[in-house]
Order: C-alpha cells, then structure tokens, then sequence
C-alpha cells in the first residue's frame, strides 16, 4: 500500500497522537521515545512512498528541517539552564568544548584516514559526527528552568548540567571544522587557506555569533522584563511566541552578518534567562519551546526511520560501522574522560558524561549542508550517518534511564 496526498494528513496527525502518548507510555521503561519514534519510521516506510523521503533526493528539506528542529532545541536549552555563564561555574563545559571535541574530530578524522578515506573526507566526518545533540539528549539534560520563590540559583546535577551546556555550545563549534573539510576538497592544501580559516571561519564568525546573541539576548530581556510601556513588556502578557520570534530573528540577523548563527540562539537564550531569573515567565517560554521541539523532533526521527526503511543504509561498509561504533563506545568515552580529569565530577558521574555523547540531529544537518562538495562519497556518508545516529539511539536511549537513576539514588545515599 502506497499513501500520498491527503493520506499524508491521516498519517501526520496520527504520528502526533502516537508523539503524545509515547513519553508517557515509557516513562518507567529502559526504552527511550526516540527509539521508538524511529521504530515507527520504519513501520512507516513500509506505507508510503519513499522515494522523495530520502536525505539524498531532498537535502534541502532535509537541511531545512533538520536546521529549525537544532535552533529550537537550542533557545529550549538555553531557557532551561539556571547556571549563570562563567569560566569557574561551566569548567566541566569548557574542557568537553576545547578538549574533548577537537579530540573526537582528531581520533574519527584518523581512523578514517587510515581505513582507507580522502583526507577531506575523513574530516568531514569526524566534523559531522563530532556534536552531541540537545535534540536526542533530553533524557541526560536538565529538564527546565527553576524560576518563582525559592528557586534553586545553579543546578544540583552536574552530569545534566555538562551534558546540556555541551551540546548547546558544540553544534555551532562543529561548523568551522565542517568549513575546513569542505577548503580541503575544494581548495587543496591547507596553505592555501589555513590562515584564512583560523581568522574568519574560526575566530571571526564564532565572535559575531556571540556578540549578536549577547546584545539580542539583552535588549529583549530588557524590552519583556522591563520596558516603560505594558505594550512591549511581554512578559506581563505572557506572550510565548517571544522565544520562536527570538529563535528566528537572532538567527537570520546573525547568518546575515555570516556569524554563527546556532551560537548566537544559544547566547541569546542564556542571556534572556539571565534577566529577571527567577520569573516565572521563563517557564512558560521553555514550554512552548519545548512543544515545538518534540513535534520536529518526531518527525525528523520518523523520516529517519522511513529513510532506512527506503535504503538508506545499502551503501553501508565495514569501514562505516567500525568508525560509527568506535565512535559511540570508544572514542567519544575515552576522549571526554580524560577532558575531565580534574573536575568537580565524581568517577561513575565522569565516565556517565564521557558515555553520554549522542549523535542525532546535528549530524543530520551538517551532513546536508556540506555534503553537495562530496558527491562521489554522499551515499556512502549518508549510510555512515544514519547508521552511528541509530546505533547512539539505541545504546544511549536504553542506558539513559537506568544510569541517571542509579547517579540520583548514589547522590541520595550521600545526602543520607
């Protein structure tokens, strides 16, 4: 059976019922909804017409989608954080950034390399491959912003709080290695343009992401919280719709100027959580955030699942399924544990955060963006890609629960 046209609209809105049950379904179950929505997808697959369903035939839809689903991901984590920035308070953060992902690229990027890839694409799919998720990741993040009397400045949970703060940052620090393996296949040798890729795309693009969120961030939390006028102080009345207008406008006004725009939504999100924090109206922005990222969301994972189902992984090698589940079980474990030495962490909650590296989302974008300058190689990247997303899904969805409940229950014993 084939489903096109208004069959699409049955299908969709029975996907939203399903959406809506199925967090509930397994809450006290070691299954994570992700798992299942892919799952779903590949039920799916069998229905309808698969044949503009694929990553491959659509990348612009799937660089689209896959591009609205990470921004607003990132204002949801952004508006769910309470700990106020800084280089002491997010030190676990910093050394996950500046140590554990350039060594992540590295090891992925060299194991390519000597199974038998072109250099430029060995780095591109270590870039591709390098951020964890704040789309997937939900079950490891902290769940939402404490506002009201008696709200909790900074988070207790420093796995959640790594994790969150992590992959809010780290889907914009992805993208000068991105350019970097696109200047090695387009380009050639990095004399040719290393020099100019450390001043514009690593530097000079990450500082105007910064500076827009930061100035963003600042003049709406001034204008919700505190304008003169009750007709542009929104958080008087209560209008959510400020964080998707935030979301869209900080991004464009930032991809305009050709900064970083992921960056700057999640500056600006931490700057607006910065005004007035204990307002309760942050609440109400992350929850409508968050609604419209768990619709994205499950339809990113349903075509994910529909994709498979349509061959995605057919191109599928012994090289891809090495580096994927080196990746997911080695690499990512090993490179965050040593980037946390020396960090407030205790040793089962170190190795949970150096486990805890979920590929989903991010990957699926970066992939679409750059994978035009890799044709003969996309198929096989595609494959790859999907292949280490899934497998993240599975090892990481069944072991979220039962490893954050043993972390709360050894925190409880402490307490005792």
């Amino acid at each position: 059976m084939r489903i096109d046209g208004d069959g699409l609209y049955l299908v969709a809105g029975a996907a939203l019922l399903v959406g809506a049950i199925l967090p509930r379904l397994l809450r006290r179950y070691a299954i994570s909804a992700p798992i299942a929505f892919v799952g779903a997808g590949l039920l799916l697959g069998l229905a309808v017409d698969r044949s503009h369903l694929s990553p491959i035939a659509e990348p612009g839809l799937t660089k689209h989608l896959a591009e609205l689903t990470i921004l607003i991901a990132l204002m949801g984590v952004g508006l769910a954080i309470d700990r106020p920035i800084g280089w002491q308070r997010w030190r676990t953060t910093w050394r996950l950034l500046l140590i554990a992902m350039p060594a992540c690229i590295a090891a992925v990027a060299g194991a390519g390399w000597l199974l038998g890839l072109a250099p430029a694409t060995a780095l591109l799919l270590g870039a591709v491959l390098a951020p964890t998720d704040p789309v997937l990741a939900s079950d490891v993040q902290v769940q939402g912003p404490s506002t009201g009397e008696g709200a909790e400045p900074e988070e207790d949970d420093e796995v959640r709080f790594a994790l969150t703060s992590e992959a809010g940052l780290n889907d914009a620090l992805a993208f000068p290695f991105v350019y970097a393996a696109v200047f090695a296949a387009t380009k050639g040798a990095i004399g040719d343009w290393g020099i100019e890729w450390l001043a514009w795309d690593l530097a000079g693009r990450t500082l105007i992401g910064i500076a827009v969120g930061a100035g963003a961030g600042r003049l709406l939390g001034k204008m919700a919280f505190g304008a003169p006028s009750r007709t542009f102080r929104l958080a008087d009345s209560r209008e959510p719709v400020l964080a998707l207008a935030m979301t869209l406008g900080v991004y464009g006004l930032t991809q305009v100027l050709h900064g970083y725009g992921f960056l700057a939504v999640f500056v600006a999100a931490l700057t607006l959580r910065a005004a007035e924090r204990g307002h309760d109206f942050h609440a109400e922005l992350h929850s409508f955030i968050e609604e419209l990222e768990h619709i994205l969301t499950w339809g990113i994972l349903l075509l994910l699942g529909v994709a498979i189902t349509g061959g995605i992984l057919k191109p599928l090698t012994v090289t891809g399924v090495v580096i994927g589940v080196a990746l997911v079980l080695v690499i990512r474990p090993l490179t965050a544990w040593v980037a946390l030495q020396r960090t407030p962490l205790r040793r089962s909650e170190r190795w949970v955060t150096a486990a805890f590296g979920v590929r989903g989302v991010g990957s699926v974008y970066y992939l679409a963006y750059a994978g035009p300058e890799f044709r003969a190689d996309l198929p096989w990247l595609w494959a790859t890609v999907a292949f280490t997303v899934v497998l993240s899904v599975l090892v990481h969805g069944v072991a979220a629960t039962p490893l954050m409940r043993m972390l709360d229950l050894r925190r409880g014993g402490d307490q005792d």
